[in-house]
């Protein structure tokens, strides 16, 4: 071992016992660790780590965007038995678009008795389940509402059941609202991201469980589509039918409203901790998470400005402001969301199947947590900006800055600096 390797496990060491006397656990632990392993917490760092938010997130805890009157998962237990919206009531009706008709041999219908039922799907489960990490955010908010580990069955095996022959160009799919036609919502995709998992993407799912549980009804459970690069419009909840096309086009009701229905999860960055207050001269310790979107995640970074000092009028996303580097924060040990035994399911792709660790960080189409200490300032008001810059080296907002594709604007938070 040269004298730098022996250097750098020695100072990975005193990081390690240094949380432990904090009695530092859960998700700031020491298997969080900066990236850059030679950097030891400063006390005042550490202290925020310690009251992070676990990596994944609990059920329970997911924000809830549902639509409806009222909202399906809040029916009484006995409608939803009698409107499938359980385990033992559920089935999946899989038909050819009456308007723009595929060719598909065999319809999966309840009239003629062969609809999906849950112990068919937990029958394809056992060959074919497959599991993922994914963030789920909603396309016009930007807070993410949770990040979990989903489990599903491809719906791709789901759609060779009906033994499709020609004249099917995409894949249109809804869920129970009510049996009212005006709180029906849609989304789409094309056969060919049913068929097939382009650049190493996880399949698009018929979804069951989440964080090695079943899924809850306000989760959309029992089963709910879920896409894995897709904001959270495209993996509808309550899944009851899923409807083969020859139509052209997306039909998703989203594009009702002007949004960019084909696009893709973004990469961008907040913060979780920030003083709102702090004395002059005292380090400031920030912590965050940022969204690794489907270009992934190379950087975080931040910027603070005092207010007394105008900002640049022609430079829109302050690409020539003086941005500092964060620090990206390593997988934890212990990953939160209620899992079962608190162990993560196994496999999961992107996941070594031996040591249970991701294979790469951060992961992609998921979330990471960040911080870092900022220098004592003297006394005024200050607003700090943090940014992502992606695998291709684009620095949010950009690529797409557009607001009906997905949150990128870069966040403002504003704290004072007291004499």
């Amino acid at each position: 071992m040269s004298a730098l390797d022996r250097l750098l496990s020695e100072h990975r060491e005193l990081t390690r016992r240094y949380f432990l006397r904090l009695g530092v656990t859960g998700a700031a632990a020491v298997g969080l660790w900066p990236l850059d392993s030679s950097a030891e917490p400063s006390p005042e760092l550490a202290k925020v780590l310690a009251d992070l938010e676990p990596y994944l997130t609990s059920q329970k805890d997911f924000r809830d965007v549902s639509r409806g009157k009222p909202i399906p998962h809040q029916l009484s237990d006995e409608i939803k038995s009698q409107v499938g919206m359980t385990r033992d009531t559920w089935s999946l009706e899989v038909i050819s678009d009456s308007e723009n008709k595929a060719d598909i041999r065999t319809p999966l219908t309840k009239e003629s008795g062969n609809a999906l039922n849950f112990a068919g799907l937990m029958e394809l489960a056992k060959t074919h389940a497959v599991r993922f990490p994914k963030i789920m955010t909603c396309l016009n908010i930007g807070c993410p509402l949770g990040m979990g580990i989903w489990e599903g069955v491809p719906l791709r095996k789901v759609v060779w059941l009906t033994e499709p022959r020609k004249d099917l160009r995409r894949v249109y799919y809804y869920g129970y609202h009510n049996d009212k036609p005006d709180q029906l919502f849609r989304s789409s995709l094309s056969i060919d991201r049913v068929l097939e998992d382009p650049f190493e993407l996880p399949p698009v799912i018929l979804c069951y469980k989440l964080n090695g549980q079943w899924l809850s009804s306000e989760r959309g459970g029992p089963v709910r589509i879920v896409v894995p690069e897709g904001y959270g419009f495209k993996s509808i909840k309550w899944l009851t039918t899923v409807v083969l096309s020859n139509i052209h086009h997306a039909n998703d009701t989203y594009a009702n409203g002007k949004n960019d229905v084909a696009s893709e999860l973004k990469s961008f960055a907040a913060t979780l901790s920030v003083p709102n207050k702090v004395k002059a001269g005292q380090p400031i310790p920030v912590t965050g998470y940022a969204q690794s979107g489907s270009a992934g995640l190379a950087k975080v970074q931040v910027w603070v400005h005092n207010e007394d000092e105008p900002l640049p009028s022609d430079d829109k996303y302050y690409a020539k402001a003086p941005w500092k580097d964060a620090t990206i924060l390593t997988p934890p040990d212990k990953w939160g969301g209620d899992l079962p035994d608190d162990q993560l399911p196994h496999p999961i792709i992107g996941f070594n199947q031996e040591t249970a660790r991701p294979n790469k960080w951060p992961l992609r189409l998921a979330k990471a947590h960040w911080a870092i200490l900022l220098p004592g300032l003297s006394p005024g008001t200050y607003t700090l900006r943090s940014r992502t810059i992606d695998e291709k080296g684009h620095a949010q907002p950009m690529p797409r800055p557009f607001r009906k594709s997905g949150h990128a604007a870069i966040e403002q938070v504003e704290f004072v600096v007291e004499s």
